[in-house]
């Protein structure tokens, strides 16, 4: 398994200076940055891509191609998070049973074209997070029965995002350990993990990792090491990016504290899997 940071001039810095180890910088779908980053590290791109809300045949499917050939990125990426935007009518938290079949028809139709254009094999869903009626994200698309159904018709991949299960955990009254165990775990290719802050009165991830948030990282990367679960390919810190949204979440020292405390994981992991 290898290790990513999200891109960013902070991390960009460090690792010029030879103060930060990473194998991958992991940045969005933006041509620039990707060619940005590449100069430093090879990069994993994460593509800005939704399931559940329609129209992903207007999507630049073209910049994916390119950018997942450019860059070698053996995965092309969806977000299972149909949005209330394009709900009319529909509650965010809804449990109709109606409203959550239509919805799971919608994501799975949408997982389904993407499949069909790059295969089962290149195709991962990652779960959202889900903040209730602070939030726009639909209840339906994080069930884990939901997810199951849609990676075991359409033969894709997990990227399981453990931050955003254990927000949604949260707001629906689950243990996160049991969520996550609800979802298709041997089905897992990638991981993403940050801290989890509680920002005003909301739970925000890509956070700086807090003591109370190492446990569930160490829990799953155990169940990987045991063999119960698949292995990912990567473990991406999702912490700083670029711009006004990540210049109060960026820290220097947080990224040159924790990224070794990651990487100490990572090789341990390698070691006792190889």
């Amino acid at each position: 398994m290898y290790l990513a940071i999200n891109y960013s001039p902070a991390a960009a810095s460090l690792l010029r200076s030879g103060d930060l180890n990473i194998d991958y910088f992991k940045a969005p779908d933006w041509q620039w940055m990707v060619d940005e980053a590449s100069v430093l590290r090879p990069v994993a791109v994460h593509f800005t891509l939704e399931a559940g809300n329609g129209g992903l045949e207007q999507m630049d499917w073209e910049l994916v191609e390119r950018l997942s050939s450019q860059t070698g990125t053996p995965y092309i990426n969806l977000h299972l998070d149909s949005r209330l935007k394009h709900f009319p009518g529909v509650l965010v938290d809804t449990t109709d049973p109606g409203e959550v079949k239509r919805i799971a028809e919608i994501l799975l139709s949408d997982v389904m074209f993407v499949v069909d254009r790059f295969g089962a094999g290149r195709v991962i869903v990652e779960n959202s997070p889900y903040h209730a009626g602070q939030g726009k994200t639909l209840r339906p698309c994080i069930l884990p029965e939901v997810i199951t159904r849609i990676i075991e018709e359409t033969g894709c991949g997990l990227l399981l995002d453990i931050a955003h299960a254990s927000i949604a955990a949260h707001h629906i009254g689950m243990d996160e350990h049991e969520y996550i165990s609800h979802l298709p775990i041997q089905r897992v290719r990638e991981l993403h993990f940050a801290g989890i802050h509680l920002v005003g009165e909301m739970l925000q991830d890509h956070q700086s990792i807090l003591d109370a948030n190492w446990p569930l990282l160490d829990w799953v990367l155990a169940r990987v090491q045991s063999g119960e679960w698949s292995p990912a390919w990567m473990l991406a810190f999702e912490y700083g990016g670029v711009g006004l949204a990540f210049d109060w979440r960026c820290d220097p020292q947080v990224i040159e504290q924790q990224v070794p405390l990651l990487y100490e994981r990572v090789e341990k992991l390698n070691k006792n899997i190889s």
